[in-house]
């Protein structure tokens, strides 16, 4: 790992949860010794990623974060594209919705929905990264996405998150195949306890998956007429989603939904 590169994934430590963090924590977070970590903090705080608050001497994300993510939806308008989509999926089933986009060999939060209307709901952290075996969100992706991600997670570690996180490739191979053949992937509490999801594929100008469109549902709301429903409406919203990113939905894709939904 190149030291451009240490310096960036420290970055991906700050959460909903963890808005500021330390020198003694990225300490403990990165496993890198202290010297090195300060000075890959001062190289981003004089490049505008982070800044530090004078009060506690924490860090936090600075203002090149921002200047940039309005960079990109300046050029790459994806929030603005997937906003009205998830919002109008959210208020038709009353559950959250979140749309993400595949970043490195993870899923990367784009936006999400939730109008709040249950006692009990999925808490969603926007800043968590999803990881792609343990997530419907990753599933699709695999199932969908760049041909050679399959392999790339298949050639790694398995992390379990939950008890029921799917840890065996040969059964994880089964799942992706799975989402292929109905056109949709689905997560049984692989990622957290009690919350089952769907998931669709958002295609782009190559009919390759460039994110994805999820419902999680809490175990105990979830029956075969809501899981009816949420794939009907997924389905839309994967038109939908990929005719705003450019891209249109696979004829071998509508194929599956008319044998699965």
């Amino acid at each position: 790992m190149g030291t451009i590169t240490k310096a960036l994934t420290m970055l991906n430590f700050f959460s909903a949860e963890h808005s500021e963090i330390g020198l003694a924590n990225f300490v403990r977070l990165t496993g890198r010794d202290k010297a090195t970590v300060r000075r890959h903090l001062i190289e981003l705080e004089e490049n505008g990623f982070l800044e530090q608050n004078p009060a506690s001497r924490g860090y936090r994300l600075g203002p090149s974060i921002l200047r940039l993510a309005a960079v990109r939806e300046l050029h790459f308008p994806a929030v603005s594209a997937a906003a009205p989509i998830v919002t109008e999926i959210a208020e038709t089933l009353g559950e959250l919705v979140h749309t993400a986009l595949l970043q490195n060999n993870m899923m990367s939060h784009l936006y999400n929905a939730d109008p709040q209307i249950h006692g009990t709901r999925v808490i969603f952290d926007e800043a968590e990264m999803l990881p792609l075996h343990a997530t419907s969100s990753g599933l699709a992706m695999l199932a969908f996405g760049p041909p050679a991600l399959e392999d790339i997670v298949l050639s790694g570690p398995l992390d379990p998150f939950t008890p029921k996180t799917v840890v065996d490739k040969s059964v994880l191979v089964g799942l992706i195949e799975q989402a292929r053949e109905r056109g949709f992937s689905f997560g049984d509490q692989g990622f957290t306890d009690e919350v089952f999801s769907f998931a669709v594929p958002i295609f782009g100008p190559e009919e390759i998956a460039v994110g994805t469109i999820a419902v999680p549902v809490p175990v105990s709301r979830l029956n075969d007429e809501k899981k009816s429903q949420i794939l009907k409406v997924l389905k839309k919203g994967c038109e939908d989603a990929s005719r705003s990113f450019g891209g249109k939905v696979p004829a071998h894709v509508r194929e599956a939904w008319s044998r699965s939904i």
